[in-house]
């Protein structure tokens, strides 16, 4: 069947239905957890960029917290050194946190700063050194310089909010002997999200959402309340690696966030599509 674009009138049809999600987060924080396929495909990552300087245009507030997992790799290997993982947390010794430091904060931010600004968009880049906005310790000596947060200082983000930029944060803590270490990117993003008090995070994976089904798209679970978590723990419906993603949801929503949206990343404009119209595409979490 051939592809027919919408009309103007059909055109017109959606910005009218986006008109009340619009007045609903005029100037409210948004923070936008950016990872996965999304990330390392190219025309995805220029559709993503897109809607986060559409939505920053119509006045809402976003925060961007990213990750960089494919390219930390990727820099990894041309070392000669090969990643490790516990309990899906990077080993991280010293040198593999300067090589995380040098991706993050350098080349994967500078270049999200770059893209946001091509699109229109006023950015600034940012990681958790800066102003001390991420303050950490070690998890596990086993795992070396990977970190879990202590306190999050969101007076840098709320200064770049209040001036028109979209502040997109690298996932890098410090503690008060000048450590830094590496900060899971999904706990990073409940955490800033929580502490803003933000209106809504937005995961973005690889994933469809949260399936009864995992292999089964069509079994999608459009809503999950908090309390009904633990049950669908002990079902096995939430398991493996969207245990501690679904734990990020529920810290978010604890820490006063409104709703959590875990969706596809890898759909072209999936952000505005939860955020701006009924159909939504993933799961959302509420208290």
């Amino acid at each position: 069947m051939e592809y027919q674009k919408p009309t103007m009138e059909q055109r017109a049809e959606i910005i009218t239905q986006a008109l009340p999600y619009i007045q609903k987060y005029y100037n409210k924080i948004v923070v936008v957890k950016y990872g996965g396929n999304a990330m390392i495909n190219d025309e995805l990552k220029e559709a993503v960029m897109g809607d986060i300087v559409l939505l920053s245009l119509i006045g809402v507030k976003v925060v961007l917290v990213h990750g960089g997992g494919p390219e930390i790799n990727e820099m990894l290997g041309k070392i000669g050194k090969k990643s490790e993982f516990i309990s899906g947390l990077r080993v991280t010794d010293k040198e593999t946190m300067e090589i995380v430091q040098m991706v993050l904060a350098g080349k994967v931010n500078k270049n999200l700063v770059n893209l946001l600004q091509g699109k229109g968009g006023k950015a600034v880049g940012l990681c958790g050194v800066d102003g001390h906005m991420i303050k950490a310790k070690a998890v596990d000596e086993r795992l070396g310089y990977a970190g879990e947060i202590t306190d999050v200082n969101v007076a840098p983000i709320h200064d770049l909010l209040e001036k028109g930029y979209i502040p997109v944060i690298s996932t890098i803590g410090c503690d008060a002997d000048g450590h830094t270490y590496n900060i899971n990117a999904d706990t990073a993003a409940s955490r800033i999200a929580g502490e803003l008090k933000a209106e809504s995070l937005v995961s973005m994976t690889d994933i469809v959402g949260l399936c009864r089904d995992k292999d089964d798209p069509s079994t999608l679970i459009t809503k999950v309340h908090v309390s009904d978590a633990p049950k669908l723990i002990l079902d096995g419906i939430i398991s493996g690696g969207m245990i501690p993603k679904v734990n990020c949801c529920i810290e978010a929503i604890r820490r006063g966030v409104h709703k959590v949206f875990v969706i596809d990343g890898r759909i072209p404009h999936a952000i505005l599509i939860e955020v701006l119209t009924d159909a939504g595409i993933g799961t959302m979490f509420v208290s």
